[in-house]
């Protein structure tokens, strides 16, 4: 008997979520190839459609935002060896506006987003309190009738030849700038009603590990950006995200209290680990 049919029938497989973009494709390599034997099922979604599947028990762990973990915290716990982070210039969270920031009024926002967006109401002073609208990442559709938007992901990648007019901020360059600190993208939540095994919590940390040292072979295997520079895929990779929590959680813990101080949540939870 194998090990993986043992281990269905002693248990049934957690339903583990990740986003599919490209920072989270080093752990997703060996998650696909292993999984199962872990006694995972893994799905990819958005990183807001994951926070949702999470929240209505769709989903038992699930890479989601930041921010969703904070507006939940009582109900998951989070894995303390695994997370999305970066720490200054990243890339892949771009703000582009048309207009000075004191004369913006209406935001159109990538509609995979949620932890960008609470980041750009805390980062910025805005001397009206700007109208939120959701997009696909689309810039040249999103500015048609807004005077800025918000991308992420993979889709920063494929924006080129910009207008003169536009201004570009980089988010994760500019938390850092203000803060000092890491800033955690996502983080992986478990619903307090889940119970992972030892083998299960050493597999987690182990793919971290492990996608680390495959980047060369997930770069060549992402399909959705070939037509972008390797070298450029890979030094995102290897020297903008960071996966460890574990260094990374002063950061988390400052963007909780700023998102309570600002009003994007309502009660501030303490963070738990499992």
């Amino acid at each position: 008997m194998s090990f993986t049919h043992f281990f269905n029938m002693v248990q049934p497989l957690l339903r583990f979520g990740i986003h599919n973009f490209l920072n989270a494709a080093p752990l997703l390599l060996p998650l696909k190839e292993e999984g199962s034997n872990m006694g995972f099922q893994i799905f990819t979604d958005s990183p807001a459609s994951l926070a949702d599947r999470l929240k209505s028990s769709d989903l038992d762990l699930a890479m989601i935002p930041s921010v969703e973990y904070f507006k939940s915290a009582d109900t998951y716990r989070l894995v303390p060896s695994l997370c999305i982070a970066s720490r200054g210039k990243v890339g892949t969270v771009l703000f582009l506006t048309k207009k000075p920031i004191n004369e913006i009024r209406s935001i159109a926002v990538d509609n995979r987003s949620r932890t960008s967006v609470a980041l750009l109401k805390i980062l910025f002073s805005f001397s009206s309190d700007p109208t939120i609208h959701t997009f696909p990442p689309d810039l040249e559709s999103m500015l048609v009738d807004h005077s800025a938007a918000l991308i992420i992901g993979d889709a920063a990648f494929k924006l080129s030849d910009l207008d003169s007019s536009i201004t570009v901020y980089d988010l994760s360059e500019e938390w850092f700038r203000q803060t000092g600190k890491t800033f955690v993208h996502a983080v992986l939540a478990v619903r307090k009603d889940i119970f992972l095994t030892e083998l299960q919590k050493k597999f987690i940390e182990r793919i971290k590990t492990e996608g680390r040292g495959r980047i060369k072979e997930v770069v060549q295997g992402y399909k959705i950006l070939s037509n972008v520079d390797t070298k450029v895929l890979e030094d995102y990779l290897e020297k903008k995200i960071r996966y460890d929590l574990d260094a990374s959680e002063d950061g988390l813990v400052h963007f909780r209290n700023l998102c309570y101080q600002h009003g994007v949540i309502l009660k501030k939870y303490s963070i738990e680990f499992i």
